[in-house]
């Protein structure tokens, strides 16, 4: 009985199309269209072109797993962040990506948010892919996640923070230095009265700790806070200060807000009651993001430099790629508190 092989036209891309039928479709041996995907300069011209063509009218593409099997790599970066969405990390990946992609690699992007166990499942998904190295954000992780990083004997760097004892690397800087900087010039400019709004994020609660504990005792006086278990939004910046006023915040407090979106929330809902910045209520956000210096009044905030964070995260990777001795395993960016008129 003659071979039979599938006409390309009912071939449909996703439907499992195999080396073989690349091999058939362009006259050659699996073997062949093997050799020319792993090194095309062993095929003759002639031969590669058509095993070129029958792979673009099959929409064919190589097992990369297996590749990287073979290879023991796979030239794919794993990179876990609270949120995609977020200009913070967004921007830093985009420092991150653009240095990697220079040296051959591709960014593979999960998203987590500030659960612990759902960034041990996406770290368990992304290691059966096989990927070369793993970026993760933060320090402090599940301790499976641990384990499996610390088996996985591939290079680690945990961003927008520093310890003494990382996986592998951290890039980032002190959340307590940030928290007590804020303390520090919030007494200094003359408020003796703050609260707090702070988002679900470990690192905040950090952050907020070490600016209340600091401006205590430095003399201050603390007028509570909003807690909040979820990310920051610029409604729930409205709702917090809205809260705080009916709890009967005194004029002339200083607010101490985890991120800019908190921040700008307070701003917008301070002008819609009437309030004055910063002479009934003055702010300090986080971030230093984009539109903080545009809003009126221009917001005071804790600047990270995103780009020089993701691109130390990338030379941290690529030295230890190259196998580099003497390896650096903290490195600390640090920070800029960014005075403006809203304080």
């Amino acid at each position: 009985m003659a071979n039979r092989t599938r006409d390309p036209a009912q071939i449909r891309r996703g439907s499992g199309v195999t080396m073989a039928e690349v091999g058939r479709l362009a006259g050659v041996s699996q073997v062949t269209v093997s050799r020319a995907l792993s090194s095309p300069s062993k095929v003759s011209p002639e031969t590669l072109q058509r095993i070129q063509d029958a792979i673009a009218r099959t929409g064919f593409v190589p097992n990369a797993v297996a590749g990287a099997l073979a290879s023991s790599k796979s030239n794919l970066i794993a990179a876990l962040v609270p949120s995609v969405t977020n200009i913070v990390y967004s921007s830093m990946l985009h420092a991150f990506s653009d240095i990697m992609w220079e040296h051959g690699y591709q960014i593979m992007l999960s998203e987590t948010g500030f659960d612990l166990d759902r960034e041990e499942k996406a770290i368990a998904t992304h290691l059966s892919r096989r990927p070369d190295a793993i970026l993760l954000t933060g320090v402090r992780h599940s301790a499976g996640a641990r384990r499996m990083l610390l088996n996985a004997g591939i290079p680690v760097v945990e961003i927008w923070d520093i310890s003494d004892t990382p996986i592998d690397c951290c890039v980032g800087f002190s959340h307590v230095d940030a928290g007590h900087a804020a303390a520090d010039f919030a007494f200094n400019a003359g408020y003796r009265i703050a609260a707090t709004i702070t988002a679900g994020d470990e690192r905040a609660v950090r952050r907020r700790d070490a600016f209340l504990a600091r401006f205590a005792k430095r003399g201050g006086s603390i007028a509570g806070g909003i807690d909040y278990t979820t990310s920051a939004t610029l409604g729930l910046g409205r709702q917090a200060l809205s809260s705080l006023l009916d709890r009967g915040l005194q004029p002339g407090t200083l607010l101490f807000c985890s991120s800019d979106q908190f921040a700008q929330g307070v701003l917008i809902e301070a002008q819609a009651r009437g309030l004055k910045v910063p002479q009934d209520v003055a702010v300090i956000g986080f971030g230093d993001q984009e539109f903080a210096a545009l809003m009126e009044p221009a917001l005071t905030s804790i600047r990270i430099d995103r780009q020089v964070l993701g691109q130390v995260a990338a030379r941290a990777l690529v030295e230890r790629f190259a196998a580099s001795t003497d390896l650096q395993a903290v490195h600390d960016v640090g920070f800029e508190l960014v005075p403006r008129s809203s304080t």
